[in-house]
């Protein structure tokens, strides 16, 4: 089998994976174990109002199955709570816990480390203009 051809789309991902591997092992370190499952994926898109369950699957882009699993988890782990939607008697609505609320408030901080951490070693210059150049792409 012949190499794999190197491009950007490859070196996105492995920055992807750099950035994902330092932050997991630093939450998991932090005291959030689930964060280094495969449920800890949904918590980026469960803002600080929440959000029904439904778009929830359509965010984290996993079967209602899946998501129903993952949510079942972190409820009882005490991550998250479900409650009624205010608008839609038949949907649920999820949202973090107190506890739920602690364990962002350290990926925050586990996430500007590590933005410190690659500030340092790229220049701020650099990494502001990588930061500018990856925005750019993002709103295109």
């Amino acid at each position: 089998m012949s190499e794999l051809p190197d491009h950007i789309g490859w070196t996105l991902w492995r920055a992807s994976q750099v950035w994902r591997k330092d932050f997991t092992e630093a939450m998991v370190a932090a005291g959030h174990a689930w964060f280094g499952q495969a449920r800890g994926n949904l918590m980026v898109h469960i803002g600080p109002k929440g959000l029904r369950q439904g778009d929830l699957v359509d965010r984290a882009r996993l079967t209602k199955q899946a998501v129903q699993q993952f949510v079942d988890e972190l409820v009882a782990d005490g991550i998250l709570m479900r409650g009624p939607d205010p608008t839609d008697a038949r949907a649920r609505w999820v949202r973090l816990t107190p506890q739920g609320e602690a364990a962002m408030r350290d990926a925050d901080r586990i996430k500007a480390e590590i933005e410190t951490r690659w500030r340092e070693k790229l220049g701020s210059a650099a990494f502001d203009q990588l930061d500018a150049l990856l925005r750019q792409v993002i709103d295109s």
